[in-house]
């Protein structure tokens, strides 16, 4: 990929877009980032085509450059985020804010960068909707929920949405949690998923309350404040809650589970007063918990059952390699031992031992939240399909105009044809917006390939699609090296992919799964 425009006047190293660049420099397929004025731009060629937007992710800042062109999109190569090229529309999420868009030139041999041109105010495939969606009903206030209620506000639908939460925030990025707010290096007003002001007004209505039942027959939900809620759609997005083992001691206030930005904040008040932490399971969440206690300069040790570190997940090597990135940082792990108790100064262990902790945080998973639904008998999915409410390829619930979406949803997934319940923040995300554009007309299923990410330290890891085991990976690359894909096959079929510092593999493979998924419904 050319960077050029080294003749043309540069700011740190990047061309000057202003001033232009040789036409010559930017072929087809190209991308190249420069500056016009203070602003990061990205010159594309597509099609023979120039086409000037942002640079960075309107997510993280990510550098879009890094990223991959798929059917008119860019994709973040950080966290997946989609906009569209022509309109500089936020079109996956995680994502909200759309990209600057700008004029380009290409005369006698030279492309420049003019100013901006409006970009896009709704989503694509709003305007016009078929009907207005009437009144809209959303029941949590996580991932999910917000961005269903974000995209329908971008279609000019805010009004008609009411957002019922019982956390006390409004609504919040859940990855700053165990992330950035959890170890210091954000301020609690980061993790805020909306400016000020975007729930109320002429926007969505955020009511803090608690639905304690469904009303089907009279289309209407009830509050524990004894509000009665009338809707047109009712989108359920509970999402799930912390399992806590029934053990001797874990009753006891120093004995924590993090889920909410209120969990942060307690476990942040207390790691200050926190000599040694204790993380029981070595879970994403857990691991994650423990590198931001070691930002935190505790002593942190790792109890877990496992004989490696997320190997159901991602196999022995790459287990082994996340193991060793929180042992380089001084964590110790505890593997293949159960916890029997606490009593408030140490775990006693099913071996006898005891680890000495002051602070003790539960990674053992977590529950999807599904007590309204079945109170309201809605269809449940299997146990054995990892349960949940179970919903058609549109996210609809087997009650007309009642949707599920995150991690309480279990859907049928088009690639394994099987029902899957994923607890994917980003999918969530993707599972709200689609209902919103469902309610403003649209009639295509949901084909989203799953994805995460995890941090640990200075190594991010990224997982798209779902497989149920990961047993015979085909690896590439060395693990032990931190520069490797990880395929894992399901049904004689590649169904899940995990990458480090392949970036550009894991964008590529995640566009051919959405192109297979629609293709299969």
């Amino acid at each position: 990929m050319a960077e050029g425009g080294g003749k043309t006047g540069k700011t740190d190293d990047k061309p000057d877009f202003a001033r232009g660049i040789p036409a010559g420099d930017l072929p087809e397929g190209a991308m190249i980032e420069g500056t016009l004025g203070e602003d990061k731009v990205l010159l594309l060629r597509r099609d023979g085509a120039v086409t000037a937007i942002g640079a960075r992710c309107t997510h993280l800042g990510a550098p879009l450059a890094k990223g991959i062109v798929a059917e008119g999109e860019i994709r973040c190569p950080w966290h997946h985020a989609r906009f569209s090229l022509e309109t500089g529309e936020a079109v996956g999420a995680p994502a909200f804010a759309p990209l600057p868009c700008y004029r380009a030139e290409e005369r006698d041999g030279r492309i420049t960068v003019t100013g901006r041109r409006e970009a896009a105010s709704r989503p694509e495939g709003a305007e016009p909707a078929k009907a207005p969606p009437g009144k809209v009903v959303i029941i949590g206030g996580g991932a999910g929920g917000h961005a269903c209620a974000e995209w329908l506000a971008r279609a000019g639908h805010g009004a008609a949405v009411t957002l019922v939460s019982d956390d006390p925030d409004p609504p919040y990025d859940r990855t700053f949690c165990s992330k950035q707010y959890l170890s210091g290096k954000a301020p609690r007003e980061k993790t805020m998923l909306a400016p000020d002001g975007f729930y109320g007004g002429e926007g969505p209505r955020l009511l803090r309350d608690r639905v304690v039942s469904l009303d089907l027959g009279a289309e209407e939900i009830v509050t524990a404040g004894g509000e009665r809620l009338a809707y047109d759609a009712l989108v359920i997005a509970t999402g799930a809650a912390p399992q806590k083992p029934d053990l001797p001691g874990f009753d006891r206030p120093e004995v924590h589970t993090l889920r909410s930005l209120k969990d942060a904040d307690a476990l942040i008040a207390a790691a200050e007063k926190a000599r040694s932490v204790a993380v029981v399971g070595a879970s994403f969440i857990g691991l994650e918990v423990a590198a931001a206690m070691i930002a935190r300069e505790k002593s942190v040790t790792v109890v877990a059952p496992d004989a490696v570190p997320l190997a159901k997940v991602l196999g022995e090597a790459v287990g082994r390699f996340v193991q060793g990135l929180h042992e380089e940082k001084g964590v110790t792990f505890r593997l293949g031992r159960k916890v029997e108790g606490f009593d408030g100064t140490a775990l006693t262990l099913d071996d006898g031992s005891r680890i000495e902790a002051d602070l003790v945080v539960l990674g053992t998973g977590v529950s999807p939240r599904v007590d309204l639904a079945a109170a309201a008998g809605l269809a449940l999915a299997q146990k054995d399909d990892g349960g949940g409410i179970a919903v058609d390829a549109h996210l609809a619930t087997s009650a007309p105009g009642i949707y599920a979406i995150g991690d309480v949803a279990s859907y049928p997934d088009p690639r394994s044809g099987r029902p899957l319940r994923v607890e994917h923040w980003v999918h969530a995300q993707r599972q709200g917006q689609h209902v919103a554009r469902t309610l403003l007309g649209e009639t295509a299923p949901f084909t989203e390939t799953p994805f995460f990410w995890s941090g640990h330290y200075a190594t991010s890891l990224r997982y798209v699609g779902h497989a149920g085991s990961a047993e015979e990976p085909r690896i590439e690359g060395e693990v032990g090296k931190g520069d490797f894909a990880v395929t894992y096959r399901e049904d004689g079929r590649d169904a899940a992919l995990a990458t480090c510092k392949r970036d550009t593999r894991s964008l590529e493979v995640e566009a051919a799964w959405d192109r297979e998924a629609r293709a299969a419904v």
